[in-house]
């Protein structure tokens, strides 16, 4: 099926006040040859470590319709589609708010400590079932995903939803700026970034900046379980957004948790959601998963879609690849083992969250809980203590071992009863073929680590194997 024309040739000068080598039409953006489509548009991106004209030529010959350049790169055709402009950097956030500005789609904006790719993909499915609904791809959160995530929308998006994320104080206003959401989600203001923040509470004024770019009209939806919501109401209330839902567990909370069963598979949910009574059932299990669905859901009714229709939906969303997917792989033996794939990122309550599904697992037969813990970082002064204390909850929990990498996962290795301790390892790459070569027929094993532990390269070592001995088939 042809993709529809996306960006003109004239649009892309009006946008960004470049100027145009020739005319085109581009049906795609893309900032990587590796995943570029014929008929993109290619924007030569430059950071500290590459310099995307470098790819230009390879680019075009993938197909691409236009490159956005700030030079003319070598190895071009006299011909060559291109736009020129002072800084692809800064066309490619003018490309992002003059797709803002000319949409006339409802904008929901999601950010938090944890819970963010789930609340925006809960919201994807589900309205995207309704209408048409552009969503941020995996992670697109940063200065240059959320841009291009709004250079991506179809003209005719009806929803718009995107994820916001952040290191340090500032960065979350600009990105408001450009998304200028009808309705924002804070999931949770957890203990992250103190590598970068003094305090819970200047995390979530940082979060909070979300506010400053809303209009009057727009909808807060907070935690309303959490210590902080009093202090990130008035935060909002400050930028003129009246309209604050809570939810949570609170009996004060607008979409009410009214009751649940957890299962090792999926989760069975009542909830009040702002005057309408839901029940339903969450193909992925976690309490975490609960809380990110009473969200998504007070956002869905706050932008009028049927909230109703959106949570019978729930029961065919599926874990997300590092974010709770689960596969059954083979062993050399003929075995089978459940993995868990968490890996993409964590913060302490992330991990708890890891831990409990994994608490909930069913393995058959003679099979283990296996948790597979990687660094988790950006923790300042407070990390060697925030390992440590993981080890009373995964001790209650039921977990059989405990294998571990990385300098600061030391701590909590030593600090894990003897019969708990699997092996620890400076890394993932040394820790993944040990790993590989304890696993026993029916362990149900859980991957988490931030994302600079690497605990991707266990996911694929693993995967790997498993095509290996199922004769190719993972």
């Amino acid at each position: 099926m042809a993709r529809e024309v996306l960006w003109t040739a004239q649009e892309a000068a009006d946008a960004t006040g470049g100027e145009n080598t020739r005319d085109w039409q581009a049906t795609g953006l893309s900032l990587n040859t590796r995943n570029l489509e014929k008929g993109d548009l290619f924007f030569a991106l430059q950071g500290p470590n590459f310099d995307g004209h470098d790819y230009v030529a390879d680019a075009f010959e993938k197909g691409a319709a236009v490159a956005v350049v700030q030079r003319r790169p070598e190895r071009l055709a006299d011909d060559a589609s291109l736009l020129i402009v002072d800084d692809t950097l800064g066309a490619l956030n003018r490309f992002g708010a003059a797709a803002r500005a000319n949409s006339s789609a409802k904008f929901i904006g999601v950010t938090g400590s944890v819970g963010k790719t789930s609340i925006k993909e809960i919201l994807r499915h589900c309205l995207s079932r309704q209408d048409v609904t552009a969503a941020s791809a995996a992670s697109f959160n940063n200065h240059w995903g959320v841009p291009l995530s709004l250079a991506r929308m179809q003209r005719n998006a009806v929803y718009a939803i995107n994820e916001m994320g952040m290191n340090s104080p500032g960065e979350i206003k600009e990105l408001s700026k450009l998304v200028r959401p009808h309705v924002a989600i804070i999931s949770t203001i957890e203990a992250a970034h103190f590598e970068f923040f003094k305090s819970i509470e200047d995390i979530a004024e940082a979060k909070c900046e979300i506010f400053e770019a809303m209009s009057t009209d727009g909808v807060a939806v907070l935690n309303r379980d959490h210590t902080l919501f009093d202090l990130m109401a008035e935060r909002a209330r400050e930028n003129g957004v009246q309209n604050i839902i809570g939810f949570g567990e609170s009996p004060q909370a607008d979409a009410r948790l009214i009751g649940y069963e957890l299962f090792a598979e999926y989760s069975r949910v009542q909830a009040d959601i702002c005057g309408e009574i839901l029940d339903y059932t969450i193909s992925n299990p976690g309490f975490h998963w609960i809380l990110n669905s009473l969200a998504a859901l007070a956002a869905i009714k706050a932008v009028g879609a049927d909230a109703k229709k959106a949570a019978a939906e729930l029961s065919t969303l599926h874990g997300l690849p590092g974010r709770g997917e689960k596969t059954v792989l083979a062993l050399a033996n003929g075995k089978k083992f459940e993995l868990i794939d968490d890996s993409y990122n964590a913060n302490p309550a992330s991990v708890h969250a890891c831990i409990n599904v994994l608490a909930n697992a069913t393995p058959d037969n003679a099979g283990r809980r296996i948790a597979v813990l990687g660094d988790m970082l950006e923790l300042g002064r407070q990390s060697r203590k925030i390992h440590v204390d993981l080890a009373g909850p995964i001790n209650d929990s039921g977990i059989d071992l405990v294998f571990t990498c990385g300098p600061h996962m030391e701590a909590l290795h030593e600090a894990l009863p003897a019969n708990m301790r699997g092996v620890h390892k400076n890394n993932s790459q040394e820790l993944a073929p040990v790993l590989a070569q304890a696993l026993r027929a029916d362990d149900v094993v859980s991957v988490k680590g931030s994302l600079g532990s690497r605990m991707s390269v266990i996911i694929e070592n693993l995967k790997s194997l498993s095509a290996q001995n199922s004769g190719g088939q993972a």
